[in-house]
């Protein structure tokens, strides 16, 4: 069977210019800061607000954060120094103790120029976790942060590393037992952002839905890493937040949370990805027959219904198919047979995850010809966010946002709405000039080779999108930036 190649055109350019101005004024006193003060401005949330991207943190994509790029505006109109804990080079990645703790950048591989494909540096990291930095940081992003780690004690002491300490914010706490919030309150902002959630949901997303929606329980010690964080808990921490950060007057703003059908590492391989011919398709379905005779014995027996029997029925034809996956949510017939297994076959509504596209169409065991995954070996949990699944991540994502939406409001902060920037993004793209942005994987210039941080380019939009809704909260008039200006992808 062909393997079907879904995530790269040979359109991926590389911008390596200085950033500029959008429309550069050179006149004294012509930006100014409106209601707000940009003196002290303080960035607090997880890997966006760091600069992540390529499947890591990087010195020039940390140079190029959303934050940093906002920094450089205020300045214009009073804004101090931004200090950011910079890693050591473009390589990207950690160590500790001689074992690399974070992967190193990813970058397109033009080896086969046919078939283009991200690959990880084969370098060493040479930042290391234990060379503590000196602060203070106006960059609080962390890597990997959910909500509730941004409270949590110790969250930056090595001694409690993997287990309940975070490598990106061993290198930059003040002391062992320091928060992240604690950090950014003895700063005393003037001015914050917070953008915060993401991971609330996203590593449940981004590993298929093996972990557990922990709506209901209000403890966060009890959860795993790849849960859905529950939504009253969010509340709660997200409003403590606020109360520190405002509480010496500071203003500040807050950013909602993305769709993740935004974002390519969702969107980039399609549930109908395998391509078959005539006799190929019969084939398989020859090989279905078995199956697909058990379920018409279950629904007879009244073990499924009619809707359940169709969605389960497995048919081939000729031209794109969808996948054959795992569904944990249909009805158990193992006590029929223990070979029965809760397949189906893949609809719109099911998201495959993008590395699951290293797999998919391949054989999982090469002397069996008819292993191949997403046919006759269906996938698994951990390859795709099934339809019920998504709706969970859709539920939380809309408690969350009414909560982000609700607290910008009570305390007077400027609301910045990601998720309509990113659907835009999606939709119908972006223009700047000389080009458009989209969130095409690889080639669109919007996100990075993890499918789920975005360039450089796209920190640039993220950053005109903060800057366009201060302007308008706090009547300030700062410049936003160019995107165009600002790199894409990397070419090795």
């Amino acid at each position: 069977m062909k393997r079907t190649l879904y995530i790269l055109s040979s359109t991926v350019l590389f911008f390596a210019c200085e950033p500029e101005f959008k429309n550069p004024v050179d006149e004294p006193g012509t930006y100014t800061s409106g209601d707000a003060d940009f003196s002290n401005y303080v960035a607090v949330g997880n890997s966006l607000t760091a600069g992540y991207s390529d499947g890591t943190v990087y010195l020039q994509a940390q140079k190029n954060s959303y934050p940093s790029i906002m920094a450089k505006q205020f300045s214009l109109a009073g804004g101090g120094n931004f200090n950011q804990p910079l890693v050591n080079d473009n390589i990207g990645g950690l160590t500790l103790s001689g074992q690399v703790v974070s992967n190193t950048r990813m970058v397109l591989d033009y080896s086969n120029p046919a078939s283009p494909t991200p690959v990880n540096l084969n370098e060493t990291p040479t930042t290391n976790v234990s060379d503590i930095l000196e602060g203070p940081f106006n960059n609080m992003g962390v890597p990997g942060a959910k909500i509730y780690h941004l409270v949590a004690n110790g969250y930056g002491n090595i001694a409690n590393f993997p287990a309940a300490a975070n490598p990106y914010f061993i290198r930059m706490a003040s002391n062992s037992d320091a928060s992240v919030l604690e950090d950014a309150l003895e700063q005393e902002p003037s001015f914050f952002s917070l953008w915060i959630g993401n991971n609330d949901i996203l590593g449940y997303a981004t590993s298929g839905g093996t972990g557990t929606n922990q709506t209901g329980n209000l403890d966060p010690q009890t959860y795993g890493s790849s849960d859905i964080t529950d939504p009253t808990l969010f509340a709660g921490i997200y409003n403590s937040l606020l109360e520190g950060l405002t509480a010496n007057g500071a203003k500040g703003a807050v950013a909602n949370l993305p769709d993740i059908t935004a974002i390519p590492f969702f969107t980039t391989v399609p549930y109908n990805a395998i391509p078959m011919d005539a006799a190929t398709a019969q084939q398989v379905n020859q090989a279905y027959a078995q199956y697909n005779g058990g379920l018409q014995l279950a629904y007879a027996g009244g073990f499924i219904s009619a809707e359940e029997l169709q969605k389960r029925t497995i048919q081939f034809s000729a031209g794109q198919n969808a996948v054959v996956i795992l569904d944990e949510t249909l009805t158990d017939l193992s006590a029929l047979n223990p070979e029965f297994r809760n397949l189906r076959q893949a609809t719109e509504e099911d998201l495959i995850l993008l590395t699951t596209s290293s797999v998919l169409g391949t054989l999982a065991d090469p002397n069996n010809p008819s292993s191949v995954i997403g046919v006759g070996v269906p996938l698994n949990d951990s390859q795709v966010l099934i339809d019920a699944e998504v709706e969970e991540v859709v539920n939380a994502q809309i408690a969350y946002n009414t909560t982000i939406a609700g607290l910008a409001d009570q305390y007077n902060l400027a609301y910045i709405d990601t998720k309509s920037k990113l659907n835009q993004l999606s939709n119908e793209g972006i223009d700047f000039n000389g080009g458009i942005v989209t969130n095409v994987y690889a080639s669109g210039g919007g996100f990075s080779l993890d499918g789920v941080h975005p360039t450089s380019r796209g920190y640039a939009i993220l950053a005109n999108t903060f800057i366009e809704a201060i302007n308008a909260k706090f009547n300030a008039n700062i410049p936003v930036v160019e995107p165009g200006n600002y790199p894409t992808v990397f070419i090795k």
